[in-house]
């Protein structure tokens, strides 16, 4: 099992740029919906979460996918700790804040650029994803992440245990 996931984790690495630095991002025309968190990420505003913000534009099509599956798999993810540091440095309490600030009660969607410069909150992102796929339990996909993340990682962000 932990040998697939090192697998796809290889892959989706291999593609992404790994490590949580911070980079400038152009608003352009969506400036009015766009804003920067105090830790200086992005964050933009749709009517939807079947709208994906405008800085994926011109990102690399795996960093879209993430977005992708972290949307479809919000509710998993808010039981899912990230390990990038970003519970310290952007204030998040899972892995679905690096992609996802806020779900409003209209439907509409604040997201977050974080996990466009970060490796490890996609790939953890992408491994909950497939482990629910798998039929994985949403407290065995949280002890494989944090069996996998407990070294070599950031802190943990303050996420709750799953029911």
């Amino acid at each position: 099992m932990k040998r697939k996931h090192f697998f796809v984790i290889g892959l989706l690495a291999a593609a992404l740029v790994s490590g949580c630095a911070s980079q400038d991002k152009a608003q352009g025309d969506h400036a009015a919906h766009q804003q920067h968190a105090p830790n200086g990420d992005l964050q933009e505003v749709t009517a939807s979460v079947d709208q994906l913000p405008s800085f994926l534009d011109n990102q690399d099509p795996q960093i879209v996918a993430a977005y992708k599956v972290a949307a479809a798999n919000r509710e998993l993810l808010k039981v899912i700790p990230c390990y990038c540091g970003c519970g310290e440095s952007a204030g998040h309490q899972h892995n679905g804040n690096c992609f996802i600030k806020e779900e409003k009660e209209d439907g509409s969607i604040v997201w977050d650029d974080h996990g466009t410069r970060c490796g490890v909150c996609m790939e953890i992102a992408v491994v909950s994803a497939k482990m629910k796929v798998d039929g994985k339990s949403d407290k065995e996909i949280r002890a494989f992440i944090d069996d996998t993340y407990k070294e070599g990682y950031g802190q943990p962000t303050p996420t709750p245990m799953p029911s």
